[in-house]
């Protein structure tokens, strides 16, 4: 255990990076799993200290959307609340999402940026296509924030305001699916609003999530990302992958190491990895999904993360908790 890290508290090793037998690299963070009853499972360092969820937010956020006033379908609502890779169909429904409030590309305020996706970022540089905001990770989540905004009467021009309906409307969604208040915001590396929580929290929300009665804004966005697990991510993203793998669970990751995962009957997990690194979030968050009583073999190629010599295996990164 690191005692006292500015901003998190204590810190345990969750995983390590061994290459041919040798230990080469450590990650240290937080880590928590919660039973439906919201009670503790496992606990790895100061679960209740506050961490900034960035894109794992992102169902919340649709959450907020959609009880602003977004009408969104299943499909829009799980690239709301998705990191998606900029592929082609994912652009396609953010230009729905945009054309359904009257609004075009010009609306959205987050930076332009390449794909993800591999063929379809050399497709676009080969064809001369400069870096677009529609393509950027987080632009379906902010046409949902668009939608919401006309839905308010509000101006769309002032979306991203943290003083606005929209944002404040999402800031109530969060505090009570988090069941926290930490009068924390900062802004994301997409340029919205983003809430600071602790990392139980996010874990209780992941089980809101995966639990709420349905018809609820909550058990939509759930069910969407459940039933359009490539439009949360991409083809090959691990969010995807878990939630094709493992049907029923919900999965979302984000930047400086932070992921959460609920199964459907409320078990709900979340890391952060403290040196920001994002390489063994998703084994770990696996790993604590098993502690709960799931069974993650059919996700074992994503538990078992290959360190490379050569181009061959040479040895894992693997959690430690």
């Amino acid at each position: 255990m690191i005692n006292g890290v500015p901003g998190v508290g204590n810190v345990v090793e969750l995983a390590e990076v061994v290459r041919s037998g040798f230990v080469e690299s450590r990650h240290f963070g937080l880590a928590v799993a919660l039973d439906p009853d919201g009670k503790q499972v496992f606990a790895a360092g100061d679960v209740d200290a506050v961490v900034l969820p960035r894109s794992t937010a992102k169902p919340l956020q649709a959450v907020g959307c959609i009880e602003a006033g977004a009408e969104l379908d299943a499909e829009e609502s799980a690239i709301a609340a998705g990191s998606h890779t900029g592929e082609d169909r994912h652009v396609a429904l953010v230009d729905r999402i945009l054309a359904s409030a009257g609004l075009g590309r010009d609306a959205l305020r987050c930076p332009p940026d390449r794909p993800e996706d591999e063929p379809t970022r050399f497709r676009l540089i080969a064809e001369g296509i400069d870096p677009e905001k529609v393509r950027m990770n987080c632009s379906g989540k902010h046409a949902a924030m668009l939608k919401a905004t006309v839905a308010q009467g509000q101006d769309p021009a002032d979306y991203l305001e943290a003083g606005s309906a929209v944002q404040q409307a999402i800031a109530a969604s969060v505090e009570r699916l988090t069941e926290a208040s930490t009068g924390i915001v900062t802004i994301d590396g997409c340029g919205a609003p983003l809430l600071g929580m602790p990392l139980s929290g996010l874990a209780r929300a992941f089980s809101h999530l995966a639990t709420a009665p349905a018809g609820t804004a909550d058990s939509r966005v759930a069910l969407a990302m459940r039933q359009h697990p490539e439009l949360v991510g991409g083809k090959g993203h691990q969010n995807s992958e878990v939630m094709r793998l493992l049907p029923g669970v919900i999965a979302k990751g984000g930047a400086e190491g932070v992921i959460a995962m609920a199964t459907p009957d409320g078990h709900a997990v979340a890391v952060k990895v403290i040196d920001g690194n994002p390489r063994a979030t998703t084994a770990l968050a696996l790993t604590l999904l098993h502690k709960c009583g799931l069974d993650v073999t059919p996700a074992t190629d994503l538990l078992n993360q290959l360190v490379l010599g050569g181009g061959r295996p040479v040895g894992e990164i693997r959690p430690t908790i």
